[in-house]
């Protein structure tokens, strides 16, 4: 069968044979059992659902193998025979061509160069899903492939619903994940619901189809390394900065540090993961011993090295160490999955990694203990070095939240509102008051042709967009944009490109529109293909999360979601091709709601007038949310935004003068 036939076909007729485990892919945890005898009997009915009856006898004993040892049933005697991969829009099958540009966004998420457990459809952050398992993907590739522009097809967790009548205005998909009632939000919540088969974490881009890899997170973190030391009123060639993580997203850290200009130190106790980051090119060195890291990271500083290195083991570790060696260090963060703390997103000091997660599964109990009794180690490490002049964050992982649940001294001696942290998450110093308030957040694109040209071009075209509005632009904003064309002449030269040919840049909504007209204008005559606009859900609007990106939100209002789900309302009636909204996402399960959009732009006049209307309010939602908690960029963005659109009217904050109190 040809690509296109298997598409179609969707569920096979006949049962294709069972694939053997691939021990070369990087696999999920186990995850722990947490079901009753009859949860395990309902899980496995669940699965079966999706079969003819005639094939049940044979797949009850696969499925319920798969459930007993990993924790989850993933169907993979269905995985597809053809390579994992976006393709140009034009291979796709279909009659619609916002639903070929779909599949392909589908295909990057679990490319093996940009999943991070791609046979497990997970695609980074421990447990980010596209799918639950493969038959509810080989459906909905299909539904795809027979869709009109004149239905939507509606996902629920994973599970495609079905096709559904709606008109070429509405989305082509809508996406909810994780969106369970709240007062069951707890982690083991979610992993009983995703083992019954009913529910999925769709973390922010993996569940909404609009991951690009590595590199939003390279561009986020440049900028915040960037910023960290503008903070510290340091140049960053020569300084240091620790985290840990290189799995998922926090793989990119090595790879920003080094756009930055500063020393990477980042820990990873995964020898499989930091082997690949190596072979990526995103970090430079692996370091076994502590010793000799020390030697090589002090060298760097004397040299003012710009260089990247892995200590392949546990970030508390390296803490601990560079204090007794009284190694400065200049920012720190963290980012591993401590959204998932439980089930391997954080492992513990001191035991071995394969041990580790035989203790995941077989006495979780023991696991959380010891990952505790490590955070507050790592706490009580990064104290010392904070109190020598260090500058710490949280990265929005949920480090503080987990640390000080675990009763870490993590906790502010002078609690205000919105503050109880020792340290400040990067957006309450970094991205929030610089970047979000003024409408600046991460803008994405991909080159639905496949071709690398296709992306140099629209490079050239951003660039070109980007420096000739900053020529009128307001003090306000004159280094936001600078610090854009600067990544953007570079990014070809940096080599970012990880699956799909996509790009990312930091933008407000005049900027995002304006080089989303001249791509589609370039679409029109020909110069380029179709191009697919998205954004990362961490971004000014799209997100409600008090411990990141609502963390610099003051009036109270930091644990409500109305701009979350008002911007994918606002944004599916706007011209969206697809939209998604999610439970999780960044800092864990019940702890944020986040949505996201995708757009295809085929150089339509429909298009040009959907992009203009979409985009405008997909930024300007979250400006005034954040205007009304009287951030002051934010009142002046929105200010500035009603003298450029007559027809935005928004009720703006009268301050009061607190000596009144």
């Amino acid at each position: 069968m040809t690509f296109q036939e298997q598409i179609q076909q969707g569920i096979p007729n006949q049962l294709p044979s069972i694939k053997p485990y691939d021990p070369q892919i990087n696999h999920a945890p186990k995850r722990k059992d947490i079901l009753t005898e009859e949860e395990k009997k309902l899980a496995l009915k669940n699965a079966l659902r999706y079969f003819d009856p005639k094939f049940h006898a044979e797949l009850l004993t696969e499925f319920r193998e798969e459930l007993e040892k990993y924790g989850r049933i993933y169907m993979y005697r269905f995985r597809p025979d053809y390579e994992m991969k976006s393709r140009s829009i034009s291979e796709y099958p279909g009659k619609s061509e916002q639903s070929k540009s779909i599949m392909l966004m589908i295909q990057n998420n679990l490319d093996y160069a940009v999943a991070q457990h791609p046979h497990e459809l997970i695609t980074y952050g421990g447990n980010g899903a596209v799918f639950q398992n493969w038959a509810q993907y080989l459906l909905t590739m299909k539904y795809l492939s027979e869709m009109t522009d004149d239905q939507t097809l509606t996902m629920y967790s994973g599970h495609p619903m079905g096709l559904f009548p709606s008109h070429k205005e509405a989305p082509r998909v809508v996406v909810t994940n994780g969106m369970v009632i709240p007062n069951y939000s707890k982690p083991d919540d979610w992993e009983k619901m995703n083992a019954l088969g009913v529910s999925q974490y769709g973390q922010m881009t993996a569940g909404s189809y609009m991951y690009i890899g590595p590199q939003g997170i390279v561009h986020g973190t440049t900028i915040t390394v960037l910023n960290a030391f503008r903070k510290i009123k340091k140049e960053p060639k020569g300084g240091l900065f620790i985290t840990s993580g290189l799995g998922g997203m926090s793989g990119a850290q090595p790879k920003a540090g080094n756009i930055a200009g500063c020393i990477t130190v980042c820990a990873e106790v995964n020898p499989k993961i930091t082997k690949i980051r190596h072979e990526q090119k995103w970090i430079d060195e692996i370091h076994e011993n502590l010793d000799e890291l020390v030697e090589r990271v002090r060298k760097a500083q004397e040299n003012k090295e710009t260089v990247s290195l892995a200590y392949l083991g546990n970030v508390v570790e390296v803490w601990e160490k560079f204090d007794k060696e009284n190694l400065h260090i200049d920012i720190g963060s963290d980012q591993t999955s401590l959204h998932n703390p439980w089930a391997g997103g954080y492992y513990p000091v001191g035991i071995p990694f394969e041990e580790a997660n035989k203790m995941m599964a077989e006495n979780p109990d023991l696991f959380k203990e010891k990952v505790q009794e490590s955070l507050r180690r790592h706490a009580a490490a990064i104290n010392k070095h904070t109190e020598k002049g260090t500058y710490f964050f949280d990265y929005g992982n949920a480090f503080l939240l987990e640390a000080s649940r675990a009763g870490a001294d993590v906790m502010s001696e002078n609690p205000t509102l919105g503050r109880e942290f020792k340290y400040p998450s990067y957006v309450q110093d970094i991205m929030g008051p610089m970047c979000f308030d003024f409408g600046f957040g991460p803008f994405r694109w991909v080159c639905a042709s496949g071709k690398p040209e296709d992306l140099q071009k629209t490079d050239e075209i951003a660039c070109e967009v980007l420096e000739e509005i900053m020529k009128n632009s307001p003090i306000e904003i004159q280094q936001q944009m600078q610090d854009n064309i600067t990544w953007i002449k570079g990014a070809q030269e940096n080599k970012l490109v990880v699956g799909s040919q996509a790009r990312i840049l930091y933008a407000d909504a005049e900027g995002r529109m304006k080089i989303a007209e001249a791509f589609n204008k370039a679409i029109k005559n020909g110069e380029i293909g179709p191009v697919v606009l998205g954004r990362d859900h961490h971004d000014v609007s799209g997100t409600d999360s008090p411990y990141r990106e609502t963390s610099n939100i003051y009036d109270g209002s930091r644990f409500t979601a109305d701009m979350a789900i008002q911007n994918v309302i606002g944004d599916s009636f706007r011209g969206a091709t697809w939209v998604s909204i999610h439970n999780g996402g960044g800092v864990g399960w019940g702890e944020v709601i986040n949505g996201g959009f995708g757009m295809l732009l085929d150089g339509s006049d429909d298009a040009d007038r959907r992009l203009k209307s979409m985009l405008f309010w997909d930024v300007n939602n979250g400006i005034s949310r954040r205007s009304w908690a009287r951030n002051e960029g934010a009142v002046f963005a929105i200010k500035r935004a009603m003298e450029i659109e007559p027809n935005l009217k928004v009720t703006l904050p009268n301050l009061v003068d607190e000596d009144l109190f």
